[in-house]
């Protein structure tokens, strides 16, 4: 299991606002790649990224083909960016959220931002279990060691 750190959450948390939104890499069954931007990106536990995803669009169905995707952060002007070249990799398996308690809890950890353009909370939640760290070029495997 991959632990995230207080920093990861600040720093995501912060990344809109920052202007730099984080970005998620998914691949449909075939392996087409797809990168789309999301705002909203946030910690959903210790281990665990989320997202709303009120666009409905290309991520949600590729992530109901394949799951395995990846959420690229970057933002190497934030002076308390320890990670080389401001960049940071998490790598997981999502899984779509349509509704209960899960949902609903990404949906308070979404930015007053992203949840204005969906006011009618129509979008789903999207939950990323984190399975491996990049820090441009280092990895971190299930138990933190290096792999």
């Amino acid at each position: 299991m991959i632990k995230m750190t207080p920093l990861m959450k600040e720093l995501l948390d912060k990344a809109l606002e920052d202007g730099t939104p984080c970005l998620i890499g998914t691949a449909s069954k075939d392996g087409r790649p797809q990168i789309s931007p999301k705002g909203s990106v946030a910690m959903f536990d210790d281990d665990t990224l989320c997202y709303w995803e009120r666009s409905h669009r290309s991520s949600q169905s590729r992530i109901g083909e394949n799951p395995n995707v990846t959420v690229y952060y970057r933002n190497p002007a934030r002076k308390e960016n320890p990670y080389r070249a401001g960049c940071i990799r998490f790598h997981g398996k999502a899984r779509l959220v349509t509704d209960g308690p899960e949902r609903d809890r990404a949906w308070d950890l979404t930015n007053h931002e992203e949840q204005s353009k969906d006011p009618q909370k129509k979008g789903a939640a999207v939950l990323i279990r984190t399975r491996v760290l990049s820090f441009s070029g280092f990895l971190s495997g299930w138990n933190g060691a290096s792999v």
